[in-house]
């Protein structure tokens, strides 16, 4: 009897669903019926990776809603592992975990693997916007490998009736999980406090609550990956996501916030963000201040060059507390306090020095990191990262924690997407948690009502208002006679004197053809003030606070790191061309050519951090709070996915080392039971001795070791 086979007659798992295995045909003809058209792959990549690319394509067919994707990743993904998983004695499954004997593993695998993939991904993708284009491509891949598309029995073993059985046991277990898959997603119990601000019309009259969340109503509105969307007045985007099942989320790591009646979870809870008046008064202008001044330096014609190499970019050490934060920023420049690297860490080589308007750069993070138009979300990003690193990593890197012997690419690929899978999904829990218990306002809607009230600097000026914002020189001021006469900085603002100006980018209505017009940066009134970002867009239709890309992309970092067993990108570097007048989107440029670098995963995972301010979304208060959870959630996720494997040609159960596992070594096991920092009773080193360990040591009962 195999290890995994003993370990399920002890049935000691501490880990839900994991012994769901639904053995009869539940409605699997409702996922068949697509069409057909051909696809091509790389002749290089794995099954598994084949499954992630159609993936990524979907995501990027379907509406932006990040929370859903992550989600989508983490299932179809783990769905995949299981199939792996059923015929490796070194593996257990997450919700489906079996022992099958095959003639030809590898074939088996990918066969139960596709079934797997395919038969979720026409489920979860059936009323995509653009499902004429993504369902023909499933057909197509099952085609290309030689697989019956029309089989959809779930009874038998053959690898086809597991692969359907195991893509039933991921959708019986989504519709149990919190996140109203059958409802489409959509709300259950969130309502706005406040009333929609008209976006095209200035300030901000209808904000009651400053510091809670406010609709944008718009003329139309096009979500990031290009889709019209019914209504001009878009909804909060899963509130609720704090009560969806995670993967490595427990509940000790829950906050339980009470509202209007309603629990709302939040998961490694950072504490409140700024709020008006009192001790964060300060924080709340200084962060909004920041962002309306970053989006002023979105221009390359202002003269202002940066190097953008490693040179000077990269390796900046988070700040410990928010008393840090005005060291950690730099906001007259923009960036943080990142030194860069003398040499490459990885080669011993300098990197060349790469100089470019900082206008360009500051608008290549806005629109790279912002994963829109036609975008797999933030999560499938990261995905796209990670199959890039690993295109570039060779058979002999492909060591899992940098340990141990290399794996085949397929044992790679399939361990690498459940790790990340399920690391932004709990991402995703926590961000989306986070941001519906704090339901916190955005930039657009704080920074237009602030200007609207006036200045809070001088009591003798003008349109002084405790609620406005700070004058600074250069960047915010007053507009006055003296500032509108003939051949001054507001002139062309005469007609509004003792309104707020900022010196920001000047936003759409400068914008009449994408293609060819830049808006550039200029004094415009504060009350009208716009992101870097599409006048069909203007910001994400859910509250600010975490920052979703802060939180996912550390958690993806870490992870990163872990998994590979280095901090760094191959060679020590990682690259993204965004050509001359051909990368932007929102208008036209870069000026010249630009390449993104960064020498580690952390590095790119700050410099995603920072592209939100640069693009308008978030104040300095969403960013850190949201870098700090994902400190915690990518090595969690790492922790949790490696408790299913088992460790290889090593006798770990063999406690004491005598040679055979027996009595001896049952009762150190038992001795130890609990959590456990690095002992060898945690045979699996997840931090924990449990069902796990037990199950593994009694699978090899009376094993002599050598």
């Amino acid at each position: 009897m195999t290890n995994k086979a003993l370990s399920r007659t002890l049935g000691l798992f501490d880990i839900p669903f994991r012994r769901m295995i639904v053995t009869a045909a539940l409605g699997m003809s409702v996922l068949a019926g697509m069409s057909e058209t051909a696809t091509a792959g790389d002749g290089d990549w794995t099954v598994a990776r084949e499954w992630n690319e159609l993936l990524l394509e979907s995501i990027r067919n379907d509406f932006a809603r990040p929370p859903t994707h992550a989600r989508n990743l983490h299932h179809i993904s783990a769905a995949m592992y299981d199939a792996w998983a059923l015929y490796e004695d070194n593996a257990l499954g997450f919700l489906v975990d079996y022992d099958l004997p095959a003639e030809d593993k590898l074939a088996a695998q990918q066969e139960a693997m596709s079934f797997a993939a395919c038969r979720l991904l026409q489920a979860r993708f059936s009323k995509s916007p653009d499902a004429e284009l993504s369902l023909p491509l499933y057909d197509a891949l099952m085609d290309e490998l030689g697989y019956d598309k029309d089989f959809y029995a779930t009874v038998g073993d053959s690898p086809a009736a597991w692969g359907n059985r195991i893509a039933v046991t991921y959708l019986w277990y989504g519709l149990n999980d919190g996140a109203n898959e059958t409802g489409d997603y959509e709300n259950l119990f969130y309502e706005p406090v406040n009333e929609p601000m008209i976006v095209s019309l200035p300030g901000n009259p209808t904000l009651t609550d400053p510091g809670r969340w406010q609709p944008l109503s718009f003329d139309f509105f096009i979500d990031q990956s290009g889709n019209v969307i019914p209504g001009a007045t878009p909804s909060f985007l899963s509130p609720e996501w704090g009560l969806v099942t995670a993967f490595a989320i427990t509940d000790d790591d829950i906050t339980i916030h009470t509202r209007d009646g309603y629990d709302w979870p939040v998961a490694h809870d950072p504490g409140p963000p700024a709020y008006l008046g009192g001790e964060t008064d300060l924080e709340y202008k200084r962060g909004n201040e920041m962002v309306a001044t970053w989006s002023g330096f979105c221009d390359p014609s202002d003269g202002v060059m940066v190097d953008v190499s490693p040179n000077t970019i990269g390796n900046a050490a988070l700040p410990a507390s928010p008393a840090e934060w005005d060291d950690f920023y730099d906001f007259d420049n923009g960036g943080d306090w990142g030194e860069g690297y003398t040499i490459n860490p990885v080669t011993g080589e300098p990197y060349d020095v790469q100089m470019v308007p900082r206008g360009d750069y500051g608008r290549i993070l806005a629109e790279f990191w912002a994963d829109g138009p036609d975008s797999e979300t933030p999560p499938g990003h990261w995905f796209g990262i990670l199959n890039k690193t690993t295109d570039e990593m060779d058979q002999a890197e492909l060591r899992i924690g940098g340990e141990g012997n290399p794996v085949s690419r397929l044992e790679w690929d399939i361990k690498l997407y459940f790790t990340m899978g399920g690391n932004m999904h709990d991402a995703a829990v926590a961000a989306w948690g986070c941001k519906g218990a704090y339901d916190y306002i955005r930039p657009v809607s704080a920074i237009r009502w602030l200007c609207e009230n006036g200045q809070c600097s001088d009591p003798t000026e003008p349109s002084y208002n405790v609620d406005g914002i700070n004058l600074i020189p250069d960047k915010i001021e007053l507009v006055t006679f003296k500032s509108t006469q003939p051949g001054e900085r507001h002139a062309h603002l005469a007609g509004s004197e003792g309104k707020v100006a900022l010196y920001a980018w000047r936003g759409p209505d400068y914008i009449v053809d994408p293609e060819v017009d830049e808006a550039g940066a200029g004094w415009i009134l504060g009350e009208n003030w716009w992101p870097y970002q599409r006048p069909t867009f203007v910001t994400p239709p859910f509250a600010a606070y975490v920052s979703g890309h802060s939180t996912y992309s550390r958690s993806a970092a870490e992870v990163m790191t872990l998994f590979t067993g280095s901090q760094y990108f191959p060679n020590g570097i990682g690259e993204f061309l965004c050509p001359m007048n051909e990368f932007l989107v929102f208008e036209e440029g870069p000026s010249m050519d630009v390449t993104l670098q960064w020498v580690s995963y952390y590095d790119a995972s700050d410099q995603c951090s920072l592209s939100r301010i640069w693009g308008g979304i978030h104040p300095r208060v969403d960013d850190i709070p949201g870098r700090k959870m994902g400190q915690i959630i990518g090595p969690r996720a790492w922790d949790k996915a490696k408790s299913y494997w088992i460790p290889e040609d090593l006798c770990p159960w063999d406690l004491n080392q005598d040679g055979v596992i027996d009595g001896i070594d049952l009762s150190t096991l038992l001795g130890a039971w609990g959590a456990c920092d690095d002992c060898r009773p945690d045979i699996n080193d997840d931090g924990v001795v449990n069902g796990l360990d037990l199950a593994i040591l009694v699978g090899n009962w009376g094993e002599l070791c050598p």
